[in-house]
C-alpha cells in the first residue's frame, strides 16, 4: 500500500506542477499568450513585461504555491501512511517536473524559479527562505532574474548539504538546481553577450501589441498620423 500511496501523490504533485499559471491568468486577464514574446518563457518575469504586475504578482504567487502544497501535504500526512522523506522529495521533483513539462499544456513549460521555491519551503521554510533572499539580494544588485536564479539555485543545494546534510532532500534540491540551469542555457548566453533583458524590461514584441499592425500597415499609418500632429502643431 506505501508504493501505491507514493505512487498517487507523486502523480498528483506532477498534475498540479502542470497547471501552468502563467498561461492561466494571462487568459483570464485578457493578456498576450506569454509564449508568444519576449523569451517565450510562461513564468511570472516574462508576464512583467506586457507591464501588468498584478498578473505577474498572481503568477508568481500561484506557481511557487503549486510547488509548496503538495510537498506540504506529503510532509504532513504522509507518515501517517507509511510515507517517509523519501516520498516527500520525489513529490517535490514531481511537481518542479510538471510545471517544466506540462501534460495539460502541450509539454511547453517555464523554467520552475517560482515552483522550485515553493517546493524548498515545503521541504524547509529555513531552506526557503535563505535561497529567497540570496534571489533577492542578487536580483537588486545586478536586476538579471536569471543571473539571480542561477545563483540562488546553486547556494540552495550548498545550503542543503551545509546545514541540514544529505539525504532525499538534498538529492531533490540538487537535481532541481542542476534542471534550473539547463533550462536557463539560453539566458546564460544572452548574460554572456549583454543582451539579457533586465527585470521590469518590456519585450519589444510586448511593446509593439500597443499598436498592431492591421492589413492596411497600422504601425506605418500611426506613424503618420503623428506626423501629421507634429506639422499641424508647427
Amino acid at each position: 500500500m506505501q508504493t501505491a500511496y507514493a505512487a498517487a501523490a507523486t502523480i498528483a504533485a506532477y498534475l498540479i506542477g502542470s497547471l501552468s499559471f502563467a498561461v492561466i491568468v494571462s487568459r483570464l486577464m485578457g493578456l498576450k499568450d506569454p509564449r508568444t514574446f519576449g523569451s517565450g518563457n510562461p513564468g511570472a518575469t516574462n508576464v512583467l513585461r506586457t507591464g501588468n504586475k498584478t498578473a505577474a504578482i498572481l503568477t508568481l504567487f500561484l506557481d511557487a504555491l503549486k510547488g509548496f502544497v503538495p510537498v506540504f501535504l506529503a510532509a504532513q500526512f504522509g507518515p501517517r501512511v507509511g510515507l517517509g522523506e523519501g516520498t516527500v522529495a520525489l513529490v517535490g521533483i514531481a511537481a518542479f517536473l510538471g510545471h517544466l513539462w506540462p501534460v495539460f499544456f502541450r509539454f511547453q513549460g517555464g523554467k520552475g524559479v517560482a515552483t522550485a521555491a515553493g517546493v524548498l519551503m515545503g521541504i524547509n521554510w529555513m531552506l526557503g527562505l535563505a535561497t529567497l533572499a540570496t534571489w533577492l539580494v542578487i536580483a537588486f544588485f545586478f536586476r538579471y532574474a536569471s543571473l539571480a536564479s542561477i545563483v540562488a539555485a546553486a547556494f540552495a543545494a550548498f545550503y542543503q548539504l551545509l546545514f541540514w546534510g544529505a539525504g532525499p532532500a538534498a538529492g531533490a534540491v540538487t537535481l532541481m538546481g542542476l534542471l534550473l540551469a539547463w533550462r536557463h542555457g539560453a539566458n546564460i548566453q544572452k548574460l554572456i553577450k549583454g543582451t539579457e533583458s533586465k527585470i521590469g524590461q518590456k519585450a519589444p514584441a510586448a511593446a509593439a501589441a500597443h499598436h498592431p499592425p492591421d492589413k492596411h500597415g497600422g504601425h506605418h499609418a500611426h506613424r503618420g498620423e503623428q506626423r501629421r500632429h507634429h506639422g499641424a502643431k508647427r
